[in-house]
């Protein structure tokens, strides 16, 4: 990598960019925080069946495989939903895909706590993930819009802080709700906070900082800054083709795909299952194992986003590194004999806890790979790597479970399979994605010196 890459700072400016860098500020931290905020709500929602699926399979009567067929549907719609929600961002700006992204999540979370059969309980997940595919990448967009780029992987990082503050939401107070009051009344009356949520949208959110408003048509971009992202040129095909076509498009949808999923399915579904049934713990202290995870995951998300934002050539070896050690200890669980010790499950909460930041890096590859215009499309190419994953490996678990008379240690090993694959694609990509950067660095330095002053600035 170029000394610039090495040392940290903003990833490298994309050649011929005409966006000016937003300069941030408290303005910027309000609005973008009303944005989390969908995004938290949005987590709360998504992770809430992950403290009510044994109540779940009592409320509609089904099995290990029906139980994950919850998780897995909206993890399907969510991931099917990427690129079409980047592509949306990138057209209609972000408040307008955020209201769209509450409404749907909001009737899903309401329908759901009302449903009283198997068939009305999945239209609502998938409704519900409808909606939340909506949230991160606009969320994304939003950052990008307010805050400096040399930012962006800080407040990547703390966005995912947040949104995992909604899972610890679900953990604490959304199953003591369902132990208090009941199914409908929790998952119903918890649907309050998308009416607020939608309100503050409403009200406060906007696209972009005042003064930055978009020049609209295919000139955009041509010898002016507007502040913001030129009108897409070419067709949906071609927008798509051209995200995907970058390495570090895909190098990045393979390091989310890798890094996201053992942590993504021990939380959503089948982590207090695993806990209760095959290791012998109370639903109380399997509880605070997967707050444990959640704490984890928002203290080194805080970590990663620093290290990542200082040396950017921390990032393939950040994620590497959480690869092996969830593998490590995923391993050491399943191969213990008996109930593991308590100690080890611990550990291996703490280390699922490093799944959420690793899988942002994945944007950190992307993003510095794909000009202005098409950011929220490569960003939803991203998003679909670990959502995938979780999707197949929540079937994976549900099939080997009801196939094998819930036998734990064969169907959590599942998680193996698909962290090879993650590897292997990661490893091929790498130094195409490393010489792609290096010469959109010199590029980039090239027009700085070139382009006369009148033109880069307007």
């Amino acid at each position: 990598m170029s000394s610039a890459t090495r040392s940290g700072g903003p990833a490298p400016a994309f050649p011929g960019s005409a966006v000016a860098d937003p300069r941030g500020g408290g303005r910027a931290a309000f609005v973008w925080g009303i944005g989390v905020l969908v995004y938290f709500l949005a987590v709360a929602y998504r992770t809430s069946l992950g403290v009510a699926g044994l109540d779940a399979a009592d409320r509609f009567q089904v099995g290990a495989s029906a139980l994950s067929t919850f998780t897995i549907l909206q993890l399907l719609v969510y991931a099917g939903m990427q690129i079409p929600v980047g592509l949306l961002v990138d057209r209609l700006g972000t408040k307008r895909v955020l209201i769209l992204g509450i409404a749907l999540f909001t009737t899903g979370q309401f329908g759901f706590g009302l449903s009283d059969s198997y068939a009305m309980a999945l239209a609502s997940r998938a409704l519900l993930g409808c909606g939340d595919a909506m949230t991160f990448i606009s969320v994304l967009r939003l950052g990008s819009r307010w805050f400096p780029a040399r930012r962006g992987p800080l407040i990547a990082q703390v966005a995912a802080l947040i949104g995992m503050a909604g899972n610890l939401l679900s953990t604490l107070v959304l199953a003591r709700l369902l132990g208090a009051f009941g199914w409908t009344p929790a998952f119903a009356g918890s649907a309050a906070g998308g009416v607020a949520v939608l309100v503050l949208v409403l009200v406060f959110l906007k696209d972009h900082p005042e003064g930055t408003a978009p020049a609209s048509g295919a000139g955009a971009g041509k010898g002016t800054v507007t502040g913001r992202m030129p009108a897409p040129r070419f067709g949906v095909g071609r927008q798509i083709a051209d995200s995907w076509r970058e390495p570090g498009t895909r190098l990045g949808m393979w390091v989310h795909f890798t890094t996201q999923f053992p942590g993504m399915v021990y939380l959503l579904l089948w982590g207090m299952p695993f806990l209760v049934e095959a290791q012998g713990m109370s639903r109380e202290e399997a509880g605070e194992l997967l707050t444990l995870v959640v704490l984890s995951n928002m203290a080194v998300g805080l970590v990663y986003g620093q290290l990542i934002a200082r040396h950017h050539g921390a990032r393939m070896p950040l994620a590497l590194g959480t690869i092996g050690s969830t593998a490590l200890l995923w391993g050491t669980a399943l191969a213990w004999p008996g109930t593991a010790p308590g100690w080890l499950l611990v550990a291996l909460s703490l280390v699922l806890g490093l799944c959420g930041p690793a899988s942002m890096i994945g944007f950190d590859f992307a993003r510095p790979a794909n000009p202005p215009e098409r950011i929220g499309t490569a960003s939803g190419i991203v998003n679909m790597g670990g959502f995938t994953a979780s999707m197949t490996t929540l079937l994976a678990i549900g099939v080997l479970l009801d196939a094998t008379g819930d036998n734990y240690r064969v169907a959590f090993a599942s998680v193996f399979v698909l962290q090879a694959l993650g590897v292997a694609q990661i490893l091929r990509l790498r130094g195409r994605a490393d010489r792609r950067e290096r010469e959109r660095t010199v590029a980039s330095r090239v027009e700085t010196v070139h382009v006369p002053p009148a033109v880069r600035q307007g």
